[in-house]
């Protein structure tokens, strides 16, 4: 009899995908389709599936047995630097460099079988759930946090070490080599992050939207390698087009993790065609169901129509929109109150709808744009983003928000950067 999962039965291959935890959230559907669209490939014992430096076009799930992660394979320098065993991947860094190429070479440890995924599989796979994202982040987090205890514990080892006999050369050149160690170790952790940022942006917009008689800009700038900013554009049918801006209430790789699961959560419920608050109502009831880390979010939500040309918004404690009207003002609708997601029961939420008559303009910011420090450890402020959104009157919606981006950074100097920045256009022909 196959094995089950729930009231349906499973084949045994679905049934070993189900368990795998890259894929444990997909629904039953797709792990059809993963269990028909996967290529098994037995790879014998010490047989090299790809070198460091190769194009590549496909990452591997191990099904059974274990593959080995080597460096420097076929050198004196070669080093097994991870092995991969059943329910882990490998191979998928090429999936996200720029060039694709194999940052390191994988070798079968005894006889295993894996499965096979191709760059386009992927590409579909991640198109079609987006919250895989996630998933992939959280695995990626787990081995960055693993690497950088491996490391320190190194170092704190190699230090003590050096501390009970440091007039000995031959301590002190062990100490050299543990150093060099640690330069490969930081290189990887920073190769992680890289990778995580990478992940990060491509679950935002690649492309901006189309919507007769609109154009629209954004930008995104981090102040660590991952962030918790986010922003999105949802096509809900010809006339009618969901914006969205947020920011997590921490940042790194924890805020990271809760912005993809905020993120795919929206774009969830958008797709239902509710109304602002009700979409909200939904995606704070499955936070608090998530929500183990105590992280919150503020939200603004909005669904903008071509024929009325309204936007018609729900605000959950984040910055008022502000619109640029066709003769210059500038307009801020009144603050009402209105709490993040992910803290109450219940919502808190200020709704409104604002007009967007031809030639005017509305700006969607994160506080990371009014909270922005120079060196003297002045703020950005409001007042400059209005004389700035006053000025540029003959830029479109991208370079708006581009020109926005480069004040800030005159603006700040020297100094570091202090929170996730995230501006958001959208122009009224």
């Amino acid at each position: 009899m196959d094995p089950c999962k729930g009231n349906f039965h499973v084949t045994e291959t679905e049934y070993t995908l189900l368990r795998i935890p890259l894929f444990h959230s997909l629904p039953e559907s797709e792990i059809q389709h993963l269990a028909e669209a996967l290529t098994m490939r037995e790879v014998p014992h010490d047989t090299v599936l790809f070198y460091e430096g190769d194009a590549g076009q496909h990452f591997y799930i191990v099904r059974e047995g274990q593959i080995e992660v080597v460096k420097s394979i076929g050198t004196p320098d070669e080093r097994v630097v991870n092995v991969r065993r059943p329910g882990e991947f490998v191979g998928e860094m090429s999936l996200f460099n720029l060039d694709g190429r194999r940052t390191a070479s994988v070798r079968a440890r005894g006889t295993a079988k894996l499965w096979e995924m191709t760059r386009a599989d992927f590409d579909a796979l991640l198109a079609r759930n987006p919250y895989i994202a996630y998933e992939m982040v959280r695995v990626l987090s787990n081995r960055l946090t693993d690497a950088h205890n491996n490391a320190m514990e190194s170092l704190i080892a190699k230090n003590r070490a050096l501390e009970q006999a440091n007039t000995e050369l031959a301590e002190a050149y062990a100490e050299l080599k543990a150093a060099q160690a640690q330069i490969i170790e930081k290189e990887k952790l920073e190769r992680e992050l890289q990778l995580a940022a990478e992940i990060q942006m491509s679950i935002l917009p690649r492309t901006l939207p189309k919507l007769h008689g609109f154009s629209f800009g954004a930008k995104i700038v981090p102040a660590r390698a991952v962030g918790g900013d986010l922003y999105d554009f949802i096509p809900l049918n010809e006339q009618a087009l969901a914006v969205v801006i947020g920011d997590v209430s921490d940042k790194g790789v924890p805020a990271a993790i809760f912005m993809a699961q905020t993120h795919a959560l929206i774009r969830s419920e958008a797709r239902q065609n509710r109304s602002p608050r009700e979409t909200l109502e939904r995606v704070n009831q499955y936070l608090l169901e998530m929500n183990a880390s105590g992280l919150f979010v503020t939200v603004l939500y909005g669904i903008l129509n071509r024929h009325t040309r309204e936007f018609q918004y729900a605000r959950a404690g984040h910055e008022l929109p502000l619109v640029r009207e066709p003769h210059g003002e500038i307009f801020t609708p009144p603050q009402g109150q209105g709490a993040p997601l992910g803290i109450f029961d219940f919502v808190v939420l200020d709704e409104g709808t604002l007009s967007l008559p031809p030639h005017s303009t509305m700006l969607l910011i994160t506080d990371g744009v009014t909270e922005a420090y120079n060196p003297e450890r002045e703020q950005f402020g409001m007042e400059r983003i209005q004389a700035l959104l006053a000025q540029d009157v003959q830029a479109d919606a991208q370079k708006l928000c581009d020109d926005f981006l480069d004040s800030i950074a005159a603006f700040r100097g020297d100094a570091p950067v202090h929170d996730d920045i995230t501006v958001v256009a959208i122009h009224a022909a």
